[in-house]
């Protein structure tokens, strides 16, 4: 039989171990959610620039084939605003420009020979979405813009007057699409 003092020490150590447990249940929350996002990002389908061996997810929308990166690499996936262009042959493919983050996409623009896809990035392309929100269309229009014209800048920087121009007035046509 335990006496009133190992009542004492066995509440003690109950209680003790409850004011314990708000830290532990963040804890396990959080690495929870982390597993899950660990998940979703093994099923995405990654590549690699030849070029820079940046790594990378392009939206579904751009088809299979070599894909190049345009952009900031980071820990060696492609990071920041920038362009992701497949080749198709000696000829440029479709393009998606926006804001990559750890190598996947997050907001932007698939140029498309029959038209834009605009949006966030979900269910692995751009503007999957049946009903964009039109504020999150006018955002990714945006971003592509800038993206767009941070490519004019690096080939401007390479003496490459013709590719800057093309992209200085891409840049300008994603723009107007926000009108």
């Amino acid at each position: 039989m335990i006496g009133y003092e190992g009542h004492d020490v066995m509440a003690e150590r109950v209680f003790s171990g409850m004011r314990q447990l708000p830290i532990f249940v963040p804890i396990g929350l959080v690495a929870m959610v982390c597993s899950q996002g660990i998940a979703a990002a093994a099923d995405l389908q990654w590549s690699q620039d030849q070029g820079n061996h940046c790594n990378f997810v392009a939206p579904s929308s751009l088809t299979s084939g070599p894909t190049f990166w345009i952009g900031a690499c980071v820990d060696g996936k492609a990071s920041g605003e920038g362009m992701l262009r497949r080749r198709d042959g000696d000829k440029a493919g479709a393009a998606f420009f926006g804001r990559m983050k750890d190598g996947v996409p997050e907001i932007g623009v698939v140029d498309l020979s029959e038209g834009y896809k605009a949006g966030s990035f979900t269910d692995g392309d751009i503007g999957g979405q049946a009903e964009s929100d039109p504020q999150n269309r006018i955002d990714a229009f945006r971003v592509a813009a800038e993206a767009a014209r941070s490519v004019s800048t690096k080939y401007a920087a390479e003496k490459n007057a013709r590719s800057a121009r093309f992209y200085e007035e891409l840049a300008k046509t994603l723009e107007q699409q926000t009108d």
